[in-house]
Order: C-alpha cells, then sequence, then structure tokens
C-alpha cells in the first residue's frame, strides 16, 4: 500500500510538471501579447492622443541617464478607460493552469505523507516537493493583495527547474526518520522555513523586473522590453519587493530562533557551527543587511535589487548545495 501511495504521487508529480510547462508557456505568450499591445497602442496614437480602441494617452517627464548624464524628457504614457490593463486571454490560461497544477501537486504532496505516514519533508525530494508547492501558492494567494500576474514566467519556471532537479537527482524512496527528526519542531520550523523562501522567491522576481525596468528606463530603450511598459514602473517594483521580502525576513528569523530550540533539544546546544546552522545565519544576514541599508541608509534602485538576488542566491545554495554536498548534522537527505 506504502508502495503504490509513493507511485501515484511520483505520477502526480510529472503530471503537474507537465501542467506548469503548459502554464508558463502562456505566461510566456502572455509577455508576448503585452510587446505587441504597446506597439499598436503606440502605432494607434493619433494626433488627438486617443487610440482607435479609446486608449488615452497623456505626457509625463521622467529622469532618464545618458552617458551619466541626467536628461527630463517627455515621454507619452497611454491607458484604457479604466487605467488599469485587463489580463489577456494567455494570462488567464497561465493563471488557470497553476491552479490546476497546483492541485495535483498538493496531491502529490499529500500522498507522499500518507505513504510516509509523517510530514512530506523528511529529506531532500519530500522537501523539494513541498516547497514548490508552497512556492505556487503563495504566488497564488499575494495576488488577493496585489497583481503579479506578470511573476508567472519567473515562478513557474523556477518551480519546473527545482521539481525537475528533485525528481531527477534527489528522490528516495519512503524511508522513516532519523531520530532526531522525530519532533513536533520538524512541522514547525521546517513548515515556516518554505514559507519564508516563498516569499524570498516572489522577492527576487520582483528585484529582477525591477532592474529589467531600471535599464529599459534609464537607457530610454523604447523600442526594447517592451511588454515592461505595462509593468509597475521601477520604484513601484522596489517596493513591492521590499515588502514582500520583509515579511519573508519576519518566517526566516522565526526559522532561526526556532531551528535554535530544536538543536537544544536534539543536541544539547543551541549553537554549534554546523554547516547548515551558519548558512542560515548567513541568510539571515544578508536579508537584514538589504532592509538595514533600504531603511536607514537609503538604498533604492539597483543596488537594494542585486542585494536581493544575493540573498536569494544564498537561499538557494543553501537548499541545494550545503544540503547535499556539505556533511554535518543536518546531513538528512537520503542521497
Amino acid at each position: 500500500m506504502t508502495t503504490n501511495l509513493a507511485t501515484y504521487s511520483v505520477v502526480l508529480t510529472y503530471s503537474a510538471m507537465a501542467v506548469y510547462v503548459i502554464a508558463f508557456i502562456a505566461f510566456a505568450l502572455d509577455m508576448a501579447k503585452r510587446s505587441g499591445d504597446v506597439t499598436a497602442a503606440a502605432a494607434g496614437t493619433g494626433a488627438a492622443g486617443t487610440g482607435a480602441r479609446g486608449t488615452a494617452t497623456a505626457e509625463k517627464t521622467v529622469a532618464t541617464v545618458q552617458g551619466g548624464t541626467v536628461v527630463l524628457e517627455k515621454v507619452t504614457q497611454s491607458s484604457d478607460d479604466s487605467g488599469v490593463r485587463r489580463g489577456s486571454r494567455f494570462e488567464r490560461v497561465g493563471m488557470a493552469m497553476t491552479i490546476l497544477a497546483l492541485v495535483l501537486h498538493v496531491g502529490s504532496v499529500v500522498l507522499r505523507g500518507i505513504a510516509a505516514d509523517r510530514v512530506p519533508w523528511g529529506n531532500m525530494f519530500e522537501f523539494s516537493l513541498t516547497g514548490t508547492a508552497l512556492i505556487i501558492l503563495i504566488f497564488l494567494l499575494v495576488q488577493l493583495w496585489q497583481n503579479l500576474k506578470f511573476l508567472g514566467v519567473f515562478i513557474t519556471g523556477l518551480t519546473i527547474i527545482l521539481l525537475g532537479i528533485a525528481t531527477v537527482n534527489y528522490y528516495v524512496p519512503v524511508r522513516p526518520l532519523v531520530p532526531a527528526l522525530e519532533s513536533y519542531w520538524l512541522v514547525i520550523h521546517v513548515f515556516v522555513a518554505i514559507s519564508g523562501t516563498g516569499f524570498f522567491a516572489l522577492g527576487a522576481g520582483l528585484a529582477v523586473s525591477q532592474l529589467v525596468q531600471t535599464y529599459r528606463q534609464g537607457r530610454s530603450a523604447s523600442s526594447k522590453l517592451r511588454f515592461m511598459a505595462t509593468l509597475p514602473d521601477a520604484d513601484r517594483l522596489e517596493v513591492l519587493s521590499y515588502r514582500v521580502i520583509l515579511v519573508g525576513f519576519v518566517l526566516w528569523t522565526f526559522t532561526l530562533i526556532a531551528g535554535a530550540i530544536w538543536a537544544e533539544r536534539a543536541w544539547g546546544r543551541y549553537w554549534g557551527w554546523d554547516t547548515k546552522e551558519v548558512w542560515t545565519f548567513i541568510i539571515w544576514v544578508i536579508y537584514a543587511g538589504y532592509i538595514h541599508a533600504r531603511a536607514t541608509r537609503g538604498w533604492r534602485g539597483a543596488r537594494s535589487s542585486w542585494l536581493a538576488l544575493i540573498g536569494f542566491a544564498a537561499v538557494m545554495f543553501n537548499f541545494s548545495v550545503v544540503n547535499v554536498f556539505f556533511k554535518g548534522l543536518h546531513s538528512y537527505s537520503g542521497l
């Protein structure tokens, strides 16, 4: 019975990956559609400032950097009658496929947990399986607060890569937990860490978008990256990234504290300079530096975004390289 459930879990995992690929393609086509809409709007702007489809245009002054010199110039900005861009058919298909894939994904997580008779994050494969499901869930839930559907390409692409690596390199049969993991702290500590990672992933996607938008605005590249004209401006993207990362930082702080408490229960000390402990602290320091620098030192623009990306790179390094190749008390990958 256990073997059958684990097999069904794998089947659902591959099915979810296939649907994620469809969602990724749909989101990519939506980016192409955005570029086409911007081109059509620019071509259809008449002398009266109104396009063929009722699109009003207005001029605003923006500052751009050209050869180290700040230049003020007027640009034409278009918007529809409501001032809000309606999602394209491709975007709606992408969201629908993402939700369907998440249902299959959660089904695979649940079956793996039932097969193991415990929470399904006791090794690298299970951690990857559950972690990617939470990343997608957080992405969908955040839409209730802010429209971040333009991150669909980044989030689904990241999920496909992580699930592909997990199924190819990390898969192990269902096994019992090692004694140190047989604790309720496994549920609390790891779940909160995965949730924090999900918010960090969203923050990284927004940071990438902010860097691209800054490049586009700074270079006045009207003929390049046209789809970025349909996204929020660089300042807004930076604010959104900061807010999302702040939530992730709070969760990661709890992860660090909970890990120390669990370590005292399991090994009789709060801190032992184990590789995993050190990298968890390094990640906390990077994001603490990001928040502190932005709040008190006035870091804005590309510098803060690059620091956010460095933090997410450290998260991925901790998740992949440290868990697999470094030996220590936290070596539970089962590989």
